[in-house]
């Protein structure tokens, strides 16, 4: 009977730690989620921008 005591608290200190590593895993994916949509909204300013002095130099063409 103890034995199923010792086994049962090792895999509650297993499942313990499997919750705090994919909780680990998961903050790091929102970080990296996070710091993806700052660089993908820097990316489409500078686009629009570049595309805004492309247009603005046809029409000078004109």
């Amino acid at each position: 009977m103890v034995e199923k005591n010792v086994f049962s608290e090792e895999r509650a200190q297993i499942s313990v730690e499997l919750i705090i590593v994919l909780a680990a895993v998961v903050a790091v994916v929102l970080v990296l989620v996070s710091q993806m949509q700052a660089t993908s909204a820097d990316g489409s300013k500078k686009l629009k921008e570049t595309a805004d002095d492309v247009l603005k130099k046809i029409d000078d063409i004109k």
